[in-house]
């Protein structure tokens, strides 16, 4: 693969469901070795954003551009699998993809998970069922990882671990990752750019060591702009409670 052009790109993208915009006017590109940040708050439209990249839904209108023969890993929000089915780790990881179990093993130990291996995948923890589908993930041997709250169900010291585990996989593999998360506090030091979106993308740049922004606690309100780390950016907009843009006179600058 070319190293030099963005692997992902997305222009003036919006999906509509009925008479609803869901997303509207997207425009992000990504690139090999970096990691991106997607907050926002719930509803605001990043899990459909993702689904569009991953071809799942299909946009309303704009185009959604991949760099030829683009891999990409994934990693879902959630898993559901019927509690009476045996199913271990193992064997789970070898259907969701034809793969050698010297790769199962070695993708397992990579993620910190390789103790799993032959235990049923209804025993294991909230953080070990993150890691084992990271390595899911990692079995495509992928380009782009998109990770849509990877640390859900994980407890805080497991939270800080895994977010440095993905880190490193990011240094190892060169590989770019989309990051979904309402871990702000996190996430927001173990990132290169922030995009922040409410149905459109209200603001997008790099991480700032900045507090009680306000337009960040008007999306997440002020608890969270205590928080260390965090991007921050000023809105030339509000919004109302359907998500709407409410316009002011201010222009929006970036932290």
């Amino acid at each position: 693969m070319n190293t030099t052009d963005p692997i992902l790109r997305l222009e003036n993208l919006c999906v509509a469901i009925g008479n609803k915009t869901i997303i509207d006017e997207i425009n992000l590109t990504l690139d090999r070795g970096e990691i991106v940040s997607l907050i926002g708050p719930n509803g605001a439209g990043k899990t459909t954003l993702v689904r569009a990249i991953l071809g799942l839904i299909k946009p309303s209108s704009g185009h959604i551009k991949k760099r030829a023969e683009l891999r990409i890993g994934y990693m879902p929000q959630r898993l559901h699998l019927e509690k009476t089915i045996p199913l271990t780790v193992q064997r789970f990881l070898k259907m969701t993809k034809n793969s050698c179990q010297d790769e199962i093993t070695a993708v397992l130990k990579k993620v910190g998970a390789g103790h799993t291996a032959k235990r049923p995948m209804q025993g294991v923890s909230g953080g070990e069922l993150q890691r084992i589908l990271l390595a899911r993930a990692l079995l495509r041997k992928p380009h782009l990882l998109v990770l849509d709250e990877p640390a859900q169900g994980v407890d805080i010291n497991g939270q800080a671990e895994l977010y440095r585990l993905i880190s490193t996989l990011r240094d190892e593999l060169n590989c770019a990752i989309l990051m979904v998360s309402h871990d702000l506090h996190l996430v927001m030091s173990s990132t290169d750019r922030v995009i922040c979106m409410n149905h459109h993308i209200c603001c997008s740049g790099h991480p700032e060591d900045v507090s009680n922004d306000p337009a960040y606690q008007e999306l997440f309100g002020a608890e969270a702009a205590e928080g260390l780390a965090l991007y921050s950016h000023h809105h030339n907009h509000s919004h109302d409670p359907e998500g709407n843009v409410i316009h002011s006179k201010e222009t929006c600058s970036h932290g």
